[in-house]
């Protein structure tokens, strides 16, 4: 590349904008110590604004009786096991701070008359512990986040691709990238690297996610710096995505729809919940509706586009209006259908990575000395099913907790011993893709990735389907050496999207590899030929490209939490 590389120096860099890596670094510079945040996406944009349902902590506003060992046991259940005791624990602790912190940073919080923060049920709580700002609750927290760094003068650069974290010897000392705009390459030099660059849903067809995010950035990076991922099979569909139109496919419609009295229907018009879960019907777990739902269309009795209906036309008008706005006006937008008078067509979608990069539960460090993984890009807390709200308390808690453990990293260190080679290796590696001419299309085979995990590891998988999808897998790596890269006015996109690509490919081989050890059906993962859930498989599976997938066993849980996870009723609530 003939453009100047720009070099910048700081005490720690943090890969990615959204609700987790903006707390780091807000820590950090409270801390007075040097950071910067990088982020492919505008700031404002970040996945986590995107967020509807709430975030929980038990306050105990509205029941006095909640605890924070009582969250913690029931994020351990809805885990069905898999969840690190230790990491639950510590959220469920330090969740009143991570609330106290978006207060301080001028959160509007909905609040009671009295002026407590208003608290609802969500998902299988035990009590009310979901805080919340309308529907729009991510959003929020991501403005709140926004401001305070503005505050503190928090260097954010909106449009710089990461294409590799640098290390030396097992030990972090920076990152490399381009601008996304005119190309211009970045040498980060750092003492450690928070990666808090998402998960990886977006390599379904069908997902919550936008067209360029959450396509296994953070996956990649860690392990091409020596890091593993754990659990990557453990993907939560979410039974309600809308089919069109194309470019919005996955776009959720929010469970509140079928809290508030929806109706979901077959394409033969039955009400099919009445089939899988007759007591709670509607508000049924999300991985048992999102079950039902795939079994009815793959079974033949999905509407004509491979979907079914969610009906709420026969709620009052301003039930809707009042409290499903959002998804009335998104469907407005989308296909200028008004849901008082028809039904939804939707379909399940992949919506959230419960596994990721391995970390420890008490610092979010990994095995790559100065490298740490916060958010979606992280694993340990939410097993094989995700408890509804607790995905933005964990970028609170783990944000502050990781801040401080990289700045005390840092202050640790006596030198900072940097590579030559890998530097070298890092700029090889852009302009190498910057002059592939090839006949192969970058979004083509973007769009392949897609199509085979959609047909082999979406909500129900099997042996022969797992297989079929990594022989299909390795025909779409070979034509990777093909593709041709095309910067054009616009910008450096193409590049972006051959270095997503290259992230697919290694989530999509995790996922299914992973998901071939597990041989059983347990919460979110469905294995049609293991319909049983196996005691013997209640660990984590830990994945590398070197040594494939190993088995990791889970800590004891605590006796004053085992004791507090009991069944959950579901009378009134919304079942996550």
């Amino acid at each position: 590349m003939n453009i100047t590389e720009r070099r910048i120096s700081t005490t720690v860099l943090v890969i990615g904008t959204g609700g987790s890596g903006l707390r780091a670094a807000i820590e950090l510079a409270e801390q007075g110590v040097s950071v910067l945040a990088v982020g492919k996406r505008p700031r404002i944009d970040t996945h986590t604004s995107l967020a509807a349902g709430g975030i929980n902590a038990a306050l105990g506003t509205m029941d006095a009786e909640d605890s924070w060992q009582q969250h913690a046991a029931d994020t351990i259940k809805e885990s069905y096991g898999l969840a690190n005791p230790h990491t639950a624990q510590i959220v469920a602790k330090g969740a009143a701070q991570g609330i106290a912190d978006l207060e301080r940073y001028g959160m509007a919080f909905a609040r009671e008359d009295d002026g407590r923060i208003s608290q609802r049920f969500f998902g299988a709580h035990t009590y009310r512990r979901t805080a919340f700002a309308g529907d729009y609750t991510g959003l929020e927290i991501q403005r709140s986040l926004v401001n305070r760094a503005a505050q503190l003068d928090v260097p954010i650069l909106d449009s710089l691709y990461i294409t590799r974290i640098l290390v030396r010897d097992g030990v972090v000392f920076g990152a490399y990238g381009f601008d996304l705009a005119d190309g211009t390459p970045h040498l980060i030099h750092a003492d450690a690297v928070i990666l808090a660059a998402g998960g990886h849903n977006r390599i379904w067809r069908r997902t919550s996610s936008r067209r360029d995010e959450n396509t296994g950035d953070s996956f990649r990076l860690a392990v091409e710096a020596g890091a593993r991922l754990r659990d990557p099979e453990l993907v939560q569909f979410h039974p309600s995505g809308i089919i069109e139109p194309e470019n919005a496919a996955g776009t959720l419609i929010s469970e509140a729809a079928r809290g508030e009295g929806g109706i979901l229907r077959n394409g033969l018009g039955e009400r099919f919940m009445k089939n899988y879960d007759p007591e709670r019907m509607e508000l049924s777990t999300r991985d048992r509706v999102a079950l039902a739902a795939y079994t009815e269309i793959t079974e033949g009795r999905g509407t004509a586009n491979g979907g079914v209906w969610l009906d709420v036309s026969h709620l009052p008008r301003e039930t809707i209006m009042t409290r499903l706005p959002r998804v009335y006006q998104t469907m407005l937008e989308l296909q200028m259908l008004d849901i008082t008078a028809e039904p939804i067509e939707i379909a399940p979608t992949a919506h959230y990575s419960m596994g990721g990069v391995w970390v420890r539960p008490e610092d979010h460090s990994t095995e790559v000395a100065g490298l740490y993984a916060i958010g979606e890009a992280s694993s340990g807390l939410h097993g094989a099913n995700r408890l509804g709200g607790n995905s933005l308390i964990e970028l609170l808690v783990f944000g502050r907790i990781v801040g401080r453990a990289a700045a005390e990293y840092s202050a640790g260190l006596e030198t900072q011993r940097r590579s030559r080679d890998a530097e070298a290796q890092a700029r090889h590696e852009i302009s190498e893709l910057l002059a592939a001419d090839g006949p192969e299309n970058v979004r083509a085979l973007q769009r392949a990735v897609r199509n085979t995990m959609t047909e082999h590891a979406g909500v129900a998988r099997d042996e022969a389907g797992l297989l079929t999808g990594l022989r299909e897998l390795d025909e779409i790596t070979e034509r990777t050496d093909k593709v041709g890269i095309h910067p054009d006015i616009a910008g450096f996109g193409d590049l972006a999207h051959a270095f997503d690509l290259k992230a697919s490919l290694i989530a999509a081989r995790a996922t299914l590899e992973a998901a071939r050890e597990r041989r059983e059906t347990r919460g979110c993962h469905n294995r049609s030929d293991y319909p049983d859930l196996d005691p013997a498989l209640q660990v984590n599976l830990v994945w590398s490209p070197t040594d494939g997938v190993v088995r990791e066993e889970i800590p004891p849980v605590p006796d004053e939490i085992a004791e507090l996870m009991v069944d959950v009723s579901a009378d009134g609530k919304l079942v996550e």
